[in-house]
């Protein structure tokens, strides 16, 4: 009941945000996407990544209180036809978010911890603490390795979600040492992240913020663009940015800066992926406790 009446809040917050102004749309975009399934039984699912080597979908299960340590988070597997493969396929973690792959090893953002798996057998393989961390949420891989991961810092009160703690983003290294990477509050509460391969640079979607930025270590971020805010999820597909706003329950295609929200009525979108094979967009609705596959070409 408590989860639900914070949803509440996060969805009037969305509303409110929902009134202003869209950002300029982008003529340019592909076709309009299409829906081609809709796959249940999850529990307040937080992020979907598409595992190319294993042509598979892993699905974070908050399952509960997205900032409590109570042991009922899973991560489930899917098949690209949409068919639940194993619904709860690693068991026992408080509230994951974030996922991210190195090598065989599933990696997996837990509250003030990342969690590794190995992605074929479930096996734990690693737990790293990230000392001052207050509500890890994303994380992303970079070419030597290493883990990035932003810290959204929020705590669940008697209010709802409320800013508590520095946003951050950290690092983790291969030796899974731990530093601050970025620390400002220009970042607004950072959410998303992901890197771009082709730019050399990471993109980063807050959900305080109605900016999108990009960042390279050892600078500050700049902005990309700007939209609606509440930003969750960011994929990069070519040249473009997909990025999810809970403020108007839609999907943002990005190119060049300007925004058009092509993927509408998705309330509580997450953490997106995508599946580069088949051009889908793969989209968690965080409350609806299913996952939408979006054809997007």
């Amino acid at each position: 009941m408590r989860t639900k009446l914070w949803a509440m809040v996060l969805l009037l917050a969305a509303c409110k945000s929902g009134e202003k102004k869209e950002p300029q749309q982008n003529t340019a975009a592909n076709s309009a996407p299409t829906k081609t399934a809709t796959i249940s039984g999850f529990q307040t699912p937080e992020s979907v990544l598409w595992d190319s080597t294993l042509d598979v979908y892993f699905v974070s299960n908050i399952n509960g209180n997205p900032g409590a340590k109570d042991g009922n988070g899973f991560i489930s597997v899917v098949d690209p036809a949409g068919t639940m493969r194993d619904s709860v396929f690693i068991k026992g973690l408080n509230a994951p978010k974030g996922l991210a792959v190195v090598g065989d090893t599933l990696w997996v953002t837990d509250i003030d911890v990342i969690r590794g798996y190995n992605r074929r057998t479930q096996a734990p393989v690693a737990t790293v603490s990230l000392p001052g961390a207050v509500f890890l949420n994303d994380i992303t891989a970079a070419p030597d390795g290493s883990l990035y991961i932003t810290d959204t810092a929020i705590k669940f009160g008697a209010k709802g979600p409320e800013h508590s703690g520095k946003d951050r983003i950290f690092r983790v290294g291969p030796d899974r040492k731990v530093s601050v990477a970025l620390e400002t509050d220009s970042l607004g509460r950072p959410n998303g992240i992901t890197y771009d391969r082709a730019n050399g640079r990471y993109v980063v979607v807050p959900f305080g913020a109605g900016k999108i930025f990009s960042w390279k270590p050892g600078s500050d971020p700049t902005a990309l663009g700007t939209g609606p805010g509440q930003f969750d999820g960011v994929e990069v597909v070519g040249n473009a940015l997909w990025v999810s706003s809970w403020a108007d329950s839609s999907v943002y295609r990005f190119v060049d800066g300007q925004g058009t929200s092509v993927i509408k009525g998705v309330a509580g979108p997450a953490d997106i992926g995508y599946d580069a094979k088949r051009h889908r967009v793969l989209i968690p609705l965080f409350m609806g406790n299913a996952v939408e596959i979006w054809q997007v070409q």
